[in-house]
C-alpha cells in the first residue's frame, strides 16, 4: 500500500473503530457530498447494449467477508466468473437518498433479471454492510428475506467479521465513510457516506460506478448486457 493509501486507511479506521464496542444503532443518513451530480438518467435515451464499451476503471479489492449463513469467503472468489453489481449499505439506514434508494435500484434490477434468465445466469447482486457490529450474518439474512434463497437470481448479502476486516474493502473501492459527531465532538451512530454502486466484471475489474444522480436499474441492465456480449465475444 502507498503512503497516501495508508494515511487514508488510517483516517477511515480511526472514526469507524468507534462503532465496534456498540450494539444496536439509530437510523442514519447519507451525506450529500462528493462531485456535483450529473443529470438524472433518461432510460429512453440509453444506448443499445453492445453499442458502447465500458472502461476498466480499477481492480476490485479482495478481503474476507461473511455470507448470510456466517460462512467465510474471499470476496474475489465470490465475484470471479460473474458480472456483479456491488452495493455498500447498512440495514438501519433510513435516508431516502441513501441505502433505501440503493435497495430500490437493486430490487428493480433483481426483477429485471427475473425476466431475463440468460442474463441472470451470468450475473449477481452483492449487498455488503458498512457496519459489521450491527449487521451480523443473521441480520443480513433477515434484511435479504426471500431474496437470499431465490435461486433464479443470485443476490448475496454479506458482512465482515469486524471493522478492521471491512476497511481494506472500503479503501480499495474508494468508498468513504465517516462517523458523525455531536456538538461535543462525541461519535454518534450516524454514518455518512456517498452512495455508490459498482459494476464488476468476471475478471474482477470495476467497469462502472453509479451514484445518486446516475443510479438507474435500466442503465445497470444495459451495462450488464453489454458486458455479457463482451464476455460471449471473448469466448471461442
Amino acid at each position: 500500500m502507498t503512503d497516501r493509501g495508508a494515511a487514508r486507511l488510517w483516517r477511515l479506521r480511526a472514526p469507524l473503530a468507534l462503532l465496534a464496542p456498540h450494539a444496536g444503532a439509530r437510523a442514519a443518513s447519507d451525506a450529500a457530498t462528493g462531485p456535483a451530480p450529473r443529470g438524472r438518467v433518461d432510460a429512453s435515451k440509453l444506448p443499445a447494449p453492445g453499442s458502447y464499451r465500458l472502461a476498466r476503471i480499477m481492480k476490485a479489492p479482495d478481503g474476507t467477508v461473511l455470507d448470510s449463513d456466517g460462512r467465510s469467503h474471499r470476496l474475489h472468489r465470490l465475484l470471479a466468473g460473474r458480472l456483479s453489481v456491488v452495493s455498500f449499505m447498512y440495514t438501519y439506514c433510513r435516508d431516502p437518498e441513501g441505502c433505501p434508494k440503493a435497495w430500490a435500484a437493486m430490487d428493480a434490477l433483481h426483477a429485471a433479471l427475473l425476466r431475463d434468465p440468460a442474463l441472470a445466469a451470468v450475473s449477481q447482486l452483492v449487498s455488503l454492510s458498512f457496519d459489521p457490529t450491527n449487521d451480523t450474518p443473521q441480520q443480513m439474512r433477515q434484511y435479504g428475506g426471500e431474496r437470499v434463497a431465490d435461486a433464479r437470481v443470485r443476490w448475496r448479502f454479506l458482512t465482515t467479521a469486524s471493522v478492521p476486516a471491512l476497511l481494506p474493502l472500503l479503501d480499495g473501492f474508494g468508498q468513504d465513510v465517516t462517523v458523525e459527531t455531536d456538538t461535543r465532538g462525541r461519535p454518534t451512530r450516524t454514518l455518512n457516506h456517498m452512495l455508490k454502486l459498482f459494476l464488476v466484471d468476471e475478471a474482477l475489474q470495476v467497469r462502472e460506478v453509479y451514484s445518486v444522480a446516475t443510479l438507474s436499474h435500466e442503465a445497470m441492465v444495459n451495462d450488464l448486457r453489454t458486458l455479457a456480449m463482451e464476455r460471449a465475444a471473448a469466448r471461442p
